[in-house]
């Protein structure tokens, strides 16, 4: 039997970024639903596209935003193959905000509530230079060159604030009381809060009040969603922190320990070596070596060259 939900990894993949050709993959795109946000640029070809039952036709320079949670499904409109850019991104993960608007999670969904267009015609997305955003996008996800995580944020950026512009141009509202008042969590939001508390001992009863869901039931519905119990999503977050440190500071691992929310430097290190396999310390030797082979290379071929 065919399941509706379709399960990510926004751990280890925030954003997914990629072309997608109905001659190569697995055609047509069946009904289901994710947790996370999903915008398609169509490059060839003409879809019919069906978003909570109601009917698309996207063809080649338009755009589509399917919310999170919404219902979706691609077919070709005329039987000829398919080929579009897919960008799937969780909206909690953005979190980068002026102090005199609501978030992009809290906009986005008023703007669901409203109902708001999701479709974007060729001449829209044009101006909202929707081509180049995804095949940037595309491209940082293929290449990973260093920092290309908050190269694809930086277009997603630009994209979402564009996609709010259009809107505001059909007289959606920004200033709503009840999206700056809003400080509530669910389930698929709940990431935003350990992030950004992530340095203090959070246990996982805390986080699933703030859901307002029993610790049973908030531990299987977390572990269906994101692949990880709770507790151990925690510390796989505090791993990642850990080696932004080690790779981009010289503190030492006392103080790191202290800022991703570990008890103390053994338990640090103690976790470190299970989900990696060496020490912090081995971690920075061994990067940090890599680092200055390649930059005595670089010397190196520039002698050669001056030769």
């Amino acid at each position: 039997m065919h399941s509706l939900f379709e399960a990510s990894d926004s751990l280890n993949m925030p954003f997914e970024c990629f072309i997608f050709d109905s001659r190569n993959e697995v055609f047509p795109v069946r009904p289901h639903w994710h947790y996370f946000m999903e915008m398609i640029y169509m490059l060839d070809g003409t879809a019919e596209m069906f978003d909570s039952g109601t009917r698309y036709i996207v063809r080649s320079g338009d755009c589509i935003l399917f919310h999170p949670k919404s219902i979706h499904s691609i077919f070709s409109a005329d039987g000829a193959p398919l080929r579009y850019a897919v960008l799937k991104f969780d909206l909690s993960q953005l979190n980068l905000k002026p102090a005199y608007a609501p978030k992009l999670k809290e906009l986005f969904k008023h703007a669901e509530q409203k109902q708001m267009p999701v479709f974007f015609s060729s001449s829209i997305a044009s101006k909202m230079n929707s081509r180049t955003v995804f095949l940037s996008c595309v491209q940082e996800v293929t290449e990973k060159a260093y920092g290309y995580d908050l190269m694809i944020q930086s277009h997603l950026y630009s994209l979402l604030m564009q996609i709010v512009r259009q809107w505001q141009s059909l007289d959606f509202s920004i200033e709503n009381e009840e999206m700056h008042a809003n400080v509530s969590y669910d389930i698929d939001s709940i990431t935003e809060y350990i992030e950004a508390h992530i340095r203090d001992p959070i246990q996982v009863s805390d986080i699933a009040q703030k859901c307002n869901m029993s610790y049973s039931c908030f531990a299987k519905k977390f572990h269906m969603i994101y692949g990880v119990s709770c507790k151990e999503y925690i510390v796989k977050i505090r791993i990642f922190k850990v080696e932004d440190y080690l790779l981009f500071t010289d503190f030492d691992l006392n103080y790191i320990s202290q800022e991703t929310g570990f008890s103390d430097c053994s338990h640090m290190i103690r976790n470190f070596k299970k989900y990696r396999g060496i020490t912090p310390k081995q971690y920075r030797l061994r990067h940090s070596g890599r680092a200055n082979a390649a930059a005595s290379g670089h010397e190196r071929s520039v002698q050669d060259e001056d030769q």
